[in-house]
């Protein structure tokens, strides 16, 4: 990339490697008083051949010798003198070459001139281009970009002869250089360090080329210059060294353009490594300290999310506003005493601190030389800021606001206490690349967190929150969301209350992460709840919630929506009966259930694996259990049991020893299978459902078998009234034996083979009419005409609720009664 400071750079560069090649010393008449072995090299004439005599010989054409007094004329009156000439070789041959003449300033007000030469065929295509502008004395000469200052020592290195540029980059005057050595004219370690190069140069013969160092006195209104020296012998005709030539350019600009661009290079790979604004704002501030400023802190809006609880605006304490929290804060002193505010905290803004004003307008507020002085707006802070202010010598202040996508994100500071030199409009620039670098990081850190909240209050409010097992299992649960990095997904839990005391436990997980995956949870969610209210069992609901999910997946094929990867899901179905202690479970791709026995026991039951949801491809397997009572049922998704460095054996062996703790509150085992993860912010959510199971005995149920004949109805009736009796129900004696008529007048007129009766007595009286035959009754609303189709009417009438499902054997109907409050 072209620039001016890198033109200049390259410039200055090959004014100096051409000088460090061939330079002469003329007096003020012409004449030859100084010459360098590279410029032997150049022309073929030893310093013996040339040193005395006019340098006008070495021209080689009569139009040259001609305008040499117009060129010394010129170079009298600017200094300064650049150009092509012809130049005759000592071996005959003529050579073109590019001059450059520049004057020195001597004592006494003696004046002489350095030549420099290179030859014209090896000098870079720019200068050869035919701009004159761009010559070597040109690149010596260039007061606003990189000038180039010549100072000539004698054999004991004092100053004799200097141009009029060198003291403006190195801070040393004319007059207090001239008959000084560099050690007396600005004593210090670098002037020790350039005299002892001069010595090994004056000694050796040999040029130091490129030698890095600082100013070597401050110069006003320059601030801290670095410049690079080159170093070569003057010779005189005898071969006798007369002294030292340096030839020294001023490279400060093009040494802050490489650590601004090394800056944002570190910004490039360091800010923004994560979606956490508040690590994002310390990186912004750990950068800039101390490569920029001394002091700096990252303040960010309400708007982008730092924690659980945004900070509360306080409203007028002393005139100021609380509408910023400190998420960056660096230093060069340790604990940050500058800092009236620690990180996560809330940030007092004053209506009269340009902070205000930057918030307000957007745009940079750039203070090289901090006024603290009465009547400014630093006077018009708190006590306690502005005695920080002075008591930290804070001198200089950059406030840039962060924006992104037309969002103002907060602010950033950069404050110099240390470092004497004010900041300059390079580093507000630097600063401000800075700030947008880390504001497009904080912007997606926004969007993230929203998107994220939004995902995780979706996802919690489709989770269950009071699930009870009811009279069939205690239950306890645990849902963690994945870590902020790969955002909430789809695991899901449920616990449903089914007919006859029964209880489902569902587990489930949805392929992929955010919004799009949690809505998907919350519509299989319900498909199951509707499926599992319909009674179907396990491998049958697995089924049609299979038909579901390649439905959905159908449905978003054509919608301009993101690829519905995220249809597919795996799930766990199981359904427990506390009078016969058995569980039917199925399952579609999911881990299999840890089932722990009353001591201790874990076991992992061999279940049909099935196929994930939304694939279609095969019939899914139901397994039927007999539990102890006091068993516990562990279900959970694979974010509990896998992790990228274990495999899933590995981790549900884990989890089976944080389950191997008999006689533990369910709550408490739950926290014992969390605090087996190996972090507590895991790449994916984690989902656990545990469920002691519960049994009803002969004091809760009963149950007869009788033959499909008309005149069972009575019996029936009498098996329920005495039964009712003998728990205390006398009051739903009678609408249970109407219900019992009902249902045993159905099933012998509709059904098939024995008729089974059991009434549950649990938080509900229920009563269960099964037979052989699998057609399903259906609730009708007879015609005052009409004979019959009046007794699932009334059966609905008296209970809270009734249905039918499908037994092994054929079906049932059973039918829900609200107990008394004494019962």
């Amino acid at each position: 990339m072209d620039s001016p400071t890198g033109t200049a750079f390259t410039t200055a560069q090959a004014a100096i490697q051409a000088a460090g090649a061939a330079v002469a010393v003329l007096d003020a008449e012409g004449t030859v008083v100084g010459w360098t072995q590279a410029a032997q090299q150049l022309v073929g004439y030893s310093a013996a051949e040339v040193v005395g005599r006019s340098a006008a010989f070495l021209l080689a054409t009569a139009e040259d010798w001609e305008r040499a007094p117009a060129v010394l004329e010129q170079s009298s009156a600017q200094g300064r003198w650049s150009g092509l000439v012809n130049v005759r070789h000592r071996e005959g041959h003529r050579i073109d070459v590019r001059l450059g003449v520049s004057s020195l300033c001597g004592q006494a007000g003696r004046a002489q001139w350095v030549v420099s030469a290179s030859d014209s065929g090896t000098f870079p295509s720019w200068v050869a281009d035919g701009s004159a502008t761009q010559s070597l004395a040109a690149a010596l000469h260039i007061p606003n970009h990189l000038p180039i200052g010549v100072v000539i020592r004698d054999t004991q290195l004092r100053c004799t002869w200097v141009n009029d540029t060198q003291g403006q980059k190195d801070g040393v005057p004319l007059q207090r250089r001239l008959g000084r050595r560099l050690t007396e004219a600005a004593p210090g370690p670098k002037a020790k360090t350039l005299e002892a190069l001069m010595h090994q140069v004056l000694e050796s013969g040999v040029p130091a080329i490129h030698t890095e160092y600082g100013a070597l006195l401050p110069s006003h209104g320059r601030g801290r210059r670095t410049l690079v020296a080159s170093l070569f012998r003057l010779d005189d005709a005898h071969g006798r060294a007369l002294g030292v030539c340096t030839v020294t350019m001023d490279v400060t600009d093009s040494e802050r353009a490489r650590e601004r661009l090394a800056i944002l290079g570190e910004a490039s790979k360091n800010i923004g490594t994560t979606l956490d604004a508040m690590r994002t704002g310390q990186e912004l501030a750990d950068l800039a300290v101390p490569l920029l400023a001394d002091l700096v802190t990252v303040d960010l809006a309400e708007s982008i999310p730092l924690g659980d609880e945004p900070p509360a605006r306080i409203g007028a304490q002393g005139g100021d506003i609380s509408a910023l929290r400190r998420a960056g804060l660096a230093s060069i002193h340790q604990g940050v005493p500058e800092s009236l505010f620690a990180r996560g905290e809330p940030v007092f803004v004053s209506p009269a601190s340009p902070f205000n004003d930057v918030l307000l307008s957007g745009k940079s507020h750039f203070e090289p030389m901090l006024d603290t002085s009465p009547g400014t707006w630093v006077d018009r802070q708190h006590p306690a800021r502005v005695r920080n202010m002075r008591d930290h010598r804070m001198h200089s202040l950059m406030v840039v606001p962060i924006h992104a996508r037309g969002a103002l994100l907060g602010v950033a500071a950069f404050v110099r206490t240390e470092n004497d030199m004010p900041f300059e409009a390079d580093d507000l620039l630097l600063a401000e690349e800075l700030v947008s670098w880390a504001a497009l990081s904080l912007d997606n850190a926004r969007q993230y967190a929203r998107e994220r909240a939004a995902a995780l209050a979706l996802q919690r409010h489709l989770l269950p929150h009071r699930a009870t097992g009811g009279p069939a299992a205690e239950v306890a649960w645990r849902y963690l969301p994945a870590d902020d990095h790969h955002s909430v997904g789809g695991d899901w839990f449920d616990v449903i209350p089914l007919s006859g005391a029964r209880v489902a436990l569902v587990v489930g997980d949805v392929v992929g992460h955010g919004i799009t995956a949690a809505a998907t949870m919350g519509r299989l969610r319900t498909g199951v709840r509707t499926l599992a209210a319909m009674d179907v069992p396990p491998d049958e609901l697995l089924a049609q919630l299979d038909e579901l999910v390649l439905r959905l997946a159908d449905e978003e094929d054509d919608s301009r929506l993101p690829a519905t990867a995220a249809m597919g899901a795996t799930c766990l179905y199981a359904v427990y009966d506390p009078v016969t202690r058995r569980c039917t479970m199925a399952r579609a791709g999911h881990p299999p259930p840890a089932i722990i026995d009353p001591h201790g026991g874990v076991t992992f039951p061999e279940l049909p694996t099935g196929v994930p949801l939304g694939l279609g491809l095969v019939p899914f397997e139901s397994v039927t259990l007999e539990l102890p009572e006091d068993s516990v049922l562990a279900f959970y998704t694979d974010g509990l049991i896998e992790s990228r460095d274990r495999d899933i054996e590995a981790g549900m062996d884990r989890l089976a020893d944080a389950l191997a703790r008999p006689g533990l509150p369910l709550e408490d085992l739950c926290s014992s299978a969390i605090d087996t993860l190996p972090t507590q912010a895991p790449s994916d959510d984690v989902t656990l459902l545990l469920a002691r199971t519960r049994s009803l005995g002969p004091s809760q149920a009963a149950s007869w078998q009788l033959p499909d004949a008309p005149a069972v109805v009575s019996r029936a009736r009498a098996l329920v009234t005495r039964q009712l009796q003998k728990w205390g129900l006398d009051d739903l004696v009678e609408s249970t034996e109407l219900i019992v008529s009902e249902l045993f007048t159905n099933a012998i007129r509709h059904g098939a083979g024995p008729i089974g009766l059991r009434l549950i007595r649990h938080d509900m009286l229920t009563c269960e009419v099964s037979d052989t035959r699998d057609s399903h009754p259906r609730l009708r609303h007879p015609r005052t005409t009409d004979e019959n189709g009046r007794g699932l009417l009334l059966v609905s009438k008296l209970s809270r609720r009734w249905g039918t499902r499908c037994t092994p054997d054929g079906k049932l109907i059973w039918a829900e009664q609200q107990l008394a409050p004494n019962s």
